[in-house]
């Protein structure tokens, strides 16, 4: 009989994280442990997850993991870790930049010297398509995309793109370190990773909530630029295999090969919502890239990872929930405290 595998997930409060816990719970063998301080909500204290926790097969610790002497309190060997936790969100690289490199980068290196002690056996790092938008922007790219492409920051000096740096440091980080400390690696980059309950630090929910407030005539803000999206269904079950079966410092894309424009979304998200109003097409936001699409051939050869979820029965999911949510939620400030959103 094959020992239950331990799991680690930084991070697993969050929307990704406890999703990923969700799915292991309900579809793997294993052991969960999550690991955050909850400074953004606690997605993981559902009656799903009480229920594990009496069973045995969840735990949870609240750490501030930018204190090393945090990971005085886990275990040594465990044999999948995800490392999640960072601080993430176009407000808050606006706004506090500073704050977003001192946190990722004490988690990340914090993280690597634990693991450089440990006898931990996988550990997957979460990164992002934000750390080749430069590339894209000034190099002209093919697009879709593939994992070789170059990591380049448009403009250091831009808040923008600190969440970035923190991130393409903390690719090297986790490479290098498993090359000389003994644990395999695998990195996965995610595109823009959406689903109910995600907080409103996305363009799906943030565009419902203004439809909710009935604007007219809507603005459409980088109506001509193109994303794909990725269901979070499609994302956990990617990292997942990613660090089952991905090679040791590998790179993979998790995300969808179906772009689509912003006025694409839009209008899309506009007829669920019964907007009768008018459309006008608006400037972007600075340091938004033109196009973003991954090729995840790559994935689908190591992992055998195939997105299910076409982007319009995503959206319709996610739009109904924040339907939902908005009008039991009459006060918006109650809304995000609740579910642990605000800025």
């Amino acid at each position: 009989m094959s020992l239950v595998k331990k799991v680690l997930i930084l991070g697993g409060s969050g929307f990704i994280g406890s999703s990923i816990a969700k799915f292991l719970l309900e579809e793997r063998d294993y052991h969960v442990t999550i690991v955050d301080n909850y400074s953004r909500g606690n997605k993981a204290k559902s009656d799903f997850f009480k229920s594990f926790e009496i069973n045995g097969r969840l735990s949870s610790l609240n750490l501030d993991l930018t204190e090393s002497e945090s990971f005085n309190k886990l275990d040594q060997d465990y044999d999948y870790v995800f490392v999640l936790a960072a601080l993430v969100g176009v407000d808050k690289v606006n706004k506090i930049p500073h704050e977003v490199i001192r946190v990722n980068t004490a988690i990340t290196m914090n993280v690597l010297e634990w693991l450089a002690n440990a006898s931990c056996k996988r550990v997957l790092f979460s990164s992002t398509s934000e750390n080749y938008a430069g590339t894209v922007e000034k190099f002209d790219y093919k697009i879709p995309t593939d994992e070789s492409v170059p990591l380049t920051i448009e403009d250091i000096s831009h808040p923008r793109f600190s969440y970035a740096v923190t991130k393409i440091l903390g690719e090297s980080g986790f490479i290098n370190y498993s090359r000389a400390e003994f644990f395999e690696s695998v990195i996965v980059r995610y595109h823009n990773v959406y689903g109910p309950n995600m907080g409103f630090r996305h363009v799906i929910p943030h565009l419902v909530e203004r439809f909710s407030k009935n604007e007219n005539p809507f603005k459409i803000y980088g109506h001509d630029q193109t994303r794909s999206f990725n269901y979070i269904n499609d994302a956990v079950e990617g990292t997942v295999l990613a660090i089952e079966k991905g090679k040791d410092r590998s790179i993979y894309h998790i995300g969808s090969e179906d772009e689509i424009s912003i006025k694409d979304l839009t209008k899309f998200i506009g007829k669920l919502m019964n907007y009768q109003g008018e459309y006008v097409d608006a400037e972007t936001f600075p340091g938004s890239v033109s196009r973003r699409c991954p090729e995840i051939s790559k994935a689908k050869k190591d992992l055998g990872y195939s997105p299910k979820i076409h982007w319009q029965d995503g959206v319709q999911k996610t739009v109904d929930w924040y339907k939902l949510h908005l009008s039991s939620n009459k006060n918006t400030e109650s809304f995000y405290d609740q579910y642990g959103v605000k800025s």
